[in-house]
């Protein structure tokens, strides 16, 4: 899972506890600013050397608790006690954070209309006005949902979905103190402090309990949304109301604050070096960093013997924790930014190369955006133009995005206008027609007919009308496609996405011979009468239902004929790669049994192959627009297929096979991009244009079973 992690903010006030009233006056404590070090390293490590350490991802838990902790202790020692101080608080909050991220946003832009392939526009541009808006961990949430999103390029600005939680808290948290603050001076029963940390406790209480139960019924979105996320925070705010007392109990023992502090840098290291992104996460696996972040902040350790301090308040260390909040900015951006503008990827070298470069310009922005606007009343601005600030530039970046988002959309709209005609033309080099027409065409086509924005989106219509079970396949739903009359003939489309792709030539073919199309279609669950592996034990029993449901629906319903295709692609339990395949044929075999004892004509198409190692086909063709075989992929891209293995094994009247690998693959090349149509849409699935183009085989093939059928 794609992880980042957002430096805390805040500083502890001059007086001993962070939590106790004292002068205005602020220091910086070395030992959280080590810490802040500590994890934009650790983050920064896992970013761009995956595999050194497996679970740096845990530095956004470490800075979590870091601004519960140095948030919660300022509240405590300057209450907001009105309306006013809240919106001085908020205020403060803008200036400190709001400049350098919306410079990044904006650094970020220019270099996507610079550099990036237009393929990629549309969805960085609404991750950026997601960003701007603070709702990025909300929009990934539901990114998440949706399994094709794997496939797309990274997003130059993802990490800020942990700035959008942090942001989401100091919007909350002054309130929560406030609130707390106002009922027990109404009731007199606790001290302020006492309230406070009651309150804090509830929320961190109810938040972990959400975080354990989303983990495991919605893990892909789990990582990202407030619930899960709020009880790391709270609990760096319990460490603040129990810091005096810890103090008070630790007293003047340097050995139990040193001993503590040890043993909470060793629980950071252990969750760095031994956790991993395929673990559940946060749950309450997050608490081995997050508690062992709680340690080190409660020691409040100074620099006697043996003491960490030593090396964490060294000169180098303290200047990266300074720079922490900008060095994370910055540092995602440009690993995922530089290969565009460098028309490569970055080796070793360049990426430690571009850690210095990353390194320079956070502390520029440091020092003339951090330190420069900080503060009440920053380069002689009032405060209360802070909010003016914030809301013209959200709105600045919302507006750019939507301009963007539009010239992308014309951009497909205006491509789509001009396949008309070559579509309907039969003796053309249109899409698969140039492998039909091998003697008259050239593979590639004479020119780019589809280009890749609009092949991006060029994707059936299940995906614009949500006609998908997706998520923890919880919501099971058909959908209708085609014609509407009562003598039309009934056609069901079974399968998972691999299945889907096929509705667009299918829907060509509806529109001519009258056909009434209902679709099953489910996201990485395929049809069989087993079990198959996923991250929850509740999304596995919804795919067992769904099929359940489907072969039931396909036996009982009278259909004319049953289209059906899959990617076996999900594991049965306990299975490896070879053992799931048997599996699933012998399971696909009893499934088509089922189906055929009642007459039902059924067409298996076979699963089409990957053409391209690259994640998404468009973008590679966007960079490759002078040599489109760049793109092109050998015929080891061919995919294994149980539902076809086992359709081949049966002997039945009402049964065929089609396999249209050879409409994109010859002489050992599977293209991504044929007769002018850029083949797929993004890794593996077909182009809508492409794929309408196969319509006349489809139509032969259905036409030849249902004749056959009907001899019987």
């Amino acid at each position: 899972m794609p992880v980042s992690v957002k430096p805390a903010v805040g500083e502890a006030p001059a007086s001993s506890s962070p939590g106790q009233a004292g002068p205005q006056r602020t220091v910086i404590r070395a030992d959280i600013q080590a810490l802040r070090a500590i994890a934009v390293l650790l983050v920064v490590a896992y970013h761009f050397f995956p595999g050194t350490v497996p679970g740096g991802f845990i530095g956004v838990d470490v800075f979590f608790v870091i601004s519960g902790f140095l948030i919660t202790g300022h509240l405590l020692s300057k209450p907001p006690q009105s309306p006013r101080m809240l919106a001085d608080f908020w205020g403060r909050r803008i200036r400190r954070l709001l400049p350098a991220s919306f410079l990044v946003l904006l650094a970020t832009l220019v270099a996507m209309l610079l550099w990036a392939p237009q393929t990629i526009w549309s969805g960085i541009s609404k991750e950026i006005a997601a960003s701007a808006l603070y709702v990025q961990n909300w929009f990934l949430a539901g990114q998440a949902v949706d399994y094709l999103a794997v496939d797309n390029a990274p997003s130059p600005v993802q990490h800020f979905w942990s700035l959008s939680v942090e942001e989401q808290f100091y919007l909350v948290w002054p309130v929560v103190v406030l609130i707390a603050i106002w009922l027990v001076r109404r009731h007199r029963r606790r001290t302020e402090r006492q309230a406070v940390g009651v309150a804090i406790f509830v929320i961190v209480v109810a938040s972990l309990i959400a975080s354990v139960v989303i983990t495991i019924t919605d893990p892909a979105a789990a990582y990202f949304v407030s619930w899960t996320r709020a009880w790391e925070l709270g609990l760096g705010g319990l460490g603040a109301c129990l810091f005096p007392w810890v103090q008070q109990r630790v007293g003047e023992s340097h050995a139990a604050r040193v001993v503590v502090a040890y043993v909470g840098l060793v629980m950071i290291a252990v969750a760095a070096f031994s956790f991993t992104g395929a673990m559940p996460f946060p749950s309450y696996t997050a608490a081995l960093p997050v508690v062992g972040t709680a340690l080190v902040l409660v020691a409040g350790i100074g620099r006697g013997a043996l003491s960490p301090l030593r090396v964490m308040a060294w000169r180098p260390v303290q200047i990266v924790g300074d720079s922490s909040y900008s060095m994370y900015l910055w540092h995602w951006a440009a690993l995922v930014m530089l290969p565009y503008a460098l028309g490569h990827a970055l080796h070793r070298n360049g990426k430690l190369i571009t850690i210095i470069v990353v390194f320079f310009l956070a502390w520029l922005t440091k020092v003339l955006v951090e330190d420069r606007l900080r503060g009440r009343r920053p380069l002689g601005v009032p405060l209360r133009r802070s909010f003016l600030f914030a809301a013209v530039g959200m709105l600045a970046f919302v507006l750019a995005a939507g301009g963007v988002v539009g010239f992308v959309n014309m951009r497909a709209a205006a491509a789509q206008s001009q396949l008309d005609t070559e579509l309907n033309d039969p003796a053309s080099c249109f899409g698969s027609r140039a492998l039909v027409n091998a003697n008259a065409c050239t593979p590639h086509g004479k020119s780019l007919l589809t280009d890749p924005v609009f092949a991006a989106a060029d994707q059936p219509a299940p995906y614009k009308d949500g006609c998908w079970v997706l998520g923890d396949f919880s919501d099971q739903k058909t959908c209708h496609y085609g014609s509407d009359l009562p003598d039309a003939k009934k056609v069901a489309l079974v399968g998972n996405s691999h299945a889907g792709q096929w509705l667009p030539p299918l829907q060509q073919i509806a529109k001519k011979e009258n056909w009434s199309i209902t679709t099953y279609l489910i996201s990485e669950c395929y049809t069989v009468d087993r079990p198959i592996q996923f991250p929850s034990a509740q999304k596995m029993k919804n795919c067992s239902d769904w099929n359940d449901k489907v072969i039931t629906d396909v036996q009982h319903s009278g259909y004319d004929l049953v289209v059906f295709s899959n990617r076996t692609a999900q594991p049965m339990p306990g299975m490896t790669e070879a053992q799931t395949f048997a599996a699933a044929q012998e399971s696909y075999t009893r499934v088509l049994d089922e189906w055929l004892r009642t007459g039902t004509p059924v067409l298996v198409l076979r699963d089409t192959p990957y053409a391209t190692e690259l994640r998404n086909v468009p973008d590679c063709v966007a960079t490759h627009l002078k040599d489109l075989s760049a793109c092109d992929g050998t015929d080891a891209r061919k995919q294994v297929d149980p539902l076809a293995a086992a359709a081949e094994a049966i002997s039945a009247p009402n049964l065929s096979v089609l396999d249209e690998t050879s409409r994109i693959c010859a002489k050992g090349t599977c293209y991504s991009v044929l007769g002018g149509v850029i083949v797929y849409f993004d890794r593996g699935h077909m182009s809508a244009t492409f794929a309408t183009s196969l319509a006349p085989d489809i139509k032969s093939a259905a036409d030849a079973l249902l004749a056959r059928s009907a001899k019987r």
